[in-house]
């Protein structure tokens, strides 16, 4: 009867993946990329992926990590980031947080040193 092996969890969000933990998720996914199911073939670049990603709330733990081939875990990286963005605008709109602007956010009008405003391309004062 093989030994139970308890999961691994990580202290931090940025802790390494041990090597053995690697090739435990390695075996149990049975050497597929989770994200397009392809056989990843020896000498790959092959990386952890978290399923739920750590900035959607996901854990830095075995059961959330798979493996994934590299090229297609960036744009699921960049898939994610843009999720948490769009997640963020929403909860700052709720929240009635807006962005900070600054004061003459104009693309012809610049104001001088002296205080005061003049177009960009004709030099005079407005």
């Amino acid at each position: 009867m093989p030994r139970s092996v308890p999961e691994w969890v990580g202290k931090t969000p940025d802790q390494k993946v041990p090597d053995r933990v690697r090739l435990r998720i390695f075996e149990r996914e049975g050497g597929r990329c989770h994200i397009s199911g392809r056989k990843i073939m020896p000498g790959e670049p092959w990386d952890l992926d978290h399923k739920v990603a750590l900035i959607n709330g996901g854990e830095h733990r075995e059961s959330n990590l798979f493996p994934a081939l590299r090229d297609k875990h960036r744009a699921k990286t960049a898939q994610d980031v843009a999720e948490k963005a769009i997640n963020a605008r929403k909860r700052q709109k709720h929240l009635g947080i807006k962005k900070s602007r600054h004061r003459l956010s104009h693309p012809r009008l610049r104001k001088r040193m002296d205080g005061t405003v003049v177009d960009r391309i004709t030099g005079e004062p407005v």
